[in-house]
């Protein structure tokens, strides 16, 4: 459920007191914080949980808000602190008790701006486009399709950028037509920013091409195994970008070993060095 920040009552400065935070994780979910074996998820969240004052959580995805609820009231995944959500065109905090998700106003506005209603212009324009069928999902500042490459006619889309809009493919399956120059990355660092979360203190992870922009923002990155090969080389020369050979949960345990990011791992492990 979504509710605006400003019908909650919530001051602004009580999103900013994250003093106690030591480590963020901020991840990609389908494939990443979801992926990997059953105990690589296990370990990563009983973890996460058994330090919850001094880890934030923040999920980065595709998703939307009503995927994101479903999913953490089934117990399937803790809820999140934030969420980066439809490919970073939702901002959004979730309240500690009611799990109540709620867009941050000041953070969406250049995004609401840049997208300036054009979701019917997109639809009517790529209505009919051959290799292209709409996602049967409401978009709040995008609209997603899914791709099929075969049958996919490039030229499609050029009204569309044109127009003032990016157009992202990833897991080989699936476009999106965003606002221009938004995307995870971007909004991710909006809202560290806004939170004066130190940026050494941040891993974000991810394994599809549209998780790309995160590793641009030169934060510590996990590609976690089994990650898109459309992703991993686009990231073969960003320093930061650490490719996992767990999958999932376990590249993300994995990647904040390697990059010393928190004093102790789920069995007592210490973090530091290289794995063996």
């Amino acid at each position: 459920m979504i509710i605006p920040l400003e019908s909650t009552g919530h001051a602004a400065h009580a999103l900013l007191d994250r003093s106690n935070w030591r480590f963020v994780l901020a991840s990609d979910l389908d494939g990443t914080f979801l992926g990997g074996t059953r105990q690589m998820r296990r370990d990563l969240y009983q973890w996460i949980a058994r330090n919850r004052k001094n880890i934030g959580l923040i999920f980065v995805t595709g998703r939307d808000a009503d995927f994101i609820s479903d999913l953490c009231d089934s117990g399937e995944a803790p809820w999140p602190d934030y969420i980066i959500g439809d490919v970073g065109t939702t901002i959004a905090h979730v309240d500690p008790l009611t799990h109540t998700i709620m867009p941050i106003d000041k953070l969406e506005a250049h995004i609401r701006a840049a997208w300036n209603n054009g979701e019917t212009f997109v639809r009517e324009t790529l209505s009919g486009a051959s290799g292209l069928t709409p996602q049967d999902t409401p978009f709040r500042y995008r609209v997603s399709y899914h791709w099929d490459p075969d049958s996919f006619e490039p030229q499609c889309i050029a009204p569309i950028e044109a127009a003032g809009f990016d157009v992202l493919i990833s897991h080989g399956c699936f476009l999106d037509v965003l606002p221009r120059g938004i995307s995870k990355g971007p909004s991710l660092l909006r809202l560290l920013t806004t939170l004066s979360i130190p940026h050494d203190r941040v891993l974000v992870a991810g394994d599809t091409l549209n998780d790309l922009s995160m590793f641009e923002t030169g934060l510590r990155g996990a590609v976690v195994g089994e990650a898109e090969a459309a992703l991993l080389e686009a990231t073969q020369n960003l320093p930061l970008a650490y490719r996992c050979a767990a999958p999932g949960a376990g590249g993300i345990m994995e990647a904040i070993r390697v990059f010393d990011l928190y004093p102790e791992l789920p069995g007592g492990l210490p973090t530091g060095g290289m794995p063996a």
